[in-house]
This record gives C-alpha cells, sequence and structure tokens, in this order.
C-alpha cells in the first residue's frame, strides 16, 4: 500500500501543477475574445481563426483541469443519498464510483478518443470554416485529459482504501489554507508577543 500512496503523490502532484496552468488558458480565451469583440466592432474586422482558438483553449482548461477538480473534490456531486450514510459508508460509495463507473468511462472514452486523435492529426484535419484552424491539438486534449483524469480516480481510489485501512487521514477533509494576509498577521501577532514576554 505504501508504494501505492507513493503513486498516488506522484499522481497529485502532476494534476496539482496541470492545474497551477489550466488557469491561464481560461485568460487566454478570455483576452482573445475581447480583443476579437473590439477589432470586430470598431474595424468591422473578424477571423474564425480567433473564435476557433477561444473555444480550443477553453476546452483545453476544461479538460485538463478536470483531473485537478477531482483532486479538490470540487465536481458536482448529488448527496440525496450519500449524505444519510456514516463517514465509511460515504467512502464506499466514492470507491465503488470510482471503482465502477470514473475508471470505465474514463477508459472508453480513451479507447476511442486516442484513435480519434491520431485520425485527425495523421490526415492534418482543418476546420471547414473558412480560416480555421487544424484540429489535431484540440482533439489531443480528450486523451490527454481523460488520462488525468483516470490518474486521479485511481489515486482518490488509493486513498479512500488508505484511510479505511487507517493509514492517513479523511482524504475527502479540505484542508483550509491560511491567505497570504493571514500568514502576514499570525507573523506580526508572533512578533508582538515574542516581544512582550521578552520585556
Amino acid at each position: 500500500m505504501h508504494a501505492l500512496l507513493k503513486f498516488s503523490k506522484a499522481v497529485d502532484w502532476l494534476n496539482t501543477q496541470v492545474g497551477k496552468y489550466a488557469i491561464w488558458l481560461i485568460l487566454a480565451s478570455t483576452v482573445i475574445s475581447g480583443v476579437n469583440a473590439v477589432v470586430r466592432k470598431l474595424f468591422n474586422m473578424s477571423s474564425n481563426a480567433y473564435l476557433e482558438v477561444q473555444w480550443y483553449l477553453f476546452a483545453a482548461s476544461f479538460l485538463l483541469a478536470a483531473g485537478y477538480t477531482l483532486l479538490h473534490n470540487e465536481h458536482v456531486r448529488i448527496d440525496v443519498v450519500s449524505s444519510h450514510l456514516s463517514r465509511r459508508g460515504q467512502i464506499w460509495v466514492d470507491i465503488i464510483g470510482f471503482a465502477f463507473f470514473l475508471t470505465p468511462i474514463c477508459a472508453a472514452i480513451l479507447w476511442y478518443g486516442i484513435p480519434f486523435f491520431i485520425q485527425g492529426y495523421q490526415s492534418g484535419e482543418m476546420s471547414p470554416n473558412a480560416g480555421g484552424l487544424i484540429r489535431w491539438p484540440v482533439y489531443a486534449m480528450i486523451p490527454l485529459g481523460f488520462s488525468l483524469l483516470l490518474l486521479q480516480g485511481w489515486s482518490e481510489l488509493i486513498k479512500r482504501i488508505a484511510f479505511l485501512q487507517g493509514l492517513i487521514e479523511d482524504p475527502t477533509l479540505k484542508r483550509v489554507e491560511k491567505t497570504p494576509e493571514e500568514e502576514l498577521a499570525e507573523a506580526i501577532r508572533r512578533q508582538a508577543e515574542s516581544k512582550t514576554s521578552a520585556v
């Protein structure tokens, strides 16, 4: 189990890094959208490439951050049943969900998504819109995003099993991190206390 927990930690690190940078894709999509709107209004010009790159970036951010979102337990849940269960019961619901629902769905999407991406790459498929972009970069996000989601699902599965075995703390509890302002206030308070105790 310790080897699996190391694997889980590595997956958590990977999706944390991906999540940190995926957010910038949303900003890029928003900026491109704004610039495109301004250019269209001021100069009566537009480009399908600008429209498509917005969609590509948004799709990439959504797909690449799916594992990060699962890591932070932020996916939409319907807790009508599990909210009435004990903590161990809720963990078992997660285990069943990761093993028998998330894993097969991700595997099926990868089974069809990888050949779909390869075919688009080999054919050099282009958008049918005038001035449109090549399609394979956005097709690549499907296997990449679902691979990250699948790995994170396995990481969460490992952590739930380890929790039931008493090896780790409850992985579903959110750790509340202090903001920089709270850390600064805490440092000032500690410094003031140390000066007071020195006097």
